[in-house]
């Protein structure tokens, strides 16, 4: 089975990265996958966060469900890490039948760039039909829109 995941390089510091993905309120400017996202801002752990996602930009929009399971903030001598996690608790989830983790990590070692890895962790017999492959699209459009909304505010 495919796990869904992106990976891109930003030219920005890993705090600006790590703002525009915590600033949840503004998810509607910039990001072309999560259209919206409902949750406290900044978020924390056992948060509760309302995705709204369009798969396809313009197309039907999809309520996902998710909770907060992980925030870390950049951190770290030298190489400096972040994470920000969540879990899928739809109905599917509730039956066991899809289970899904988010995990959103950010890397920066001294004097370079801002890396950004993103995964959607899968399990569960109902797998297939929860689109793997449309997840995968939309988390590269994800990445790319991440890189140029924190691009453009590091200038």
């Amino acid at each position: 089975m495919r796990t869904p995941e992106a990976h891109v390089e930003i030219d920005a510091p890993i705090e600006v990265v790590w703002s525009v993905m915590t600033d949840t309120a503004a998810y509607a400017e910039w990001n072309s996958f999560v259209r919206e996202a409902q949750c406290p801002s900044p978020p924390s752990v056992g948060d509760p966060i309302v995705l709204h996602v369009e798969f396809t930009p313009g197309g039907r929009r999809i309520t996902s469900p998710e909770r907060i399971s992980a925030v870390e903030p950049p951190a770290g001598e030298g190489t400096r890490t972040a994470l920000l996690s969540y879990v899928f608790e739809g109905w599917p989830a509730r039956l066991g039948l899809v289970r899904g983790v988010r995990h959103q990590r950010l890397t920066q070692e001294p004097g370079g760039p801002t890396r950004y890895d993103t995964v959607e962790e899968f399990r569960g017999p109902l797998v297939p039909l929860a689109g793997p492959k449309r997840v995968q699209a939309g988390f590269e459009r994800h990445a790319a829109d991440l890189k140029r909304r924190a691009e453009s505010l590091a200038r």
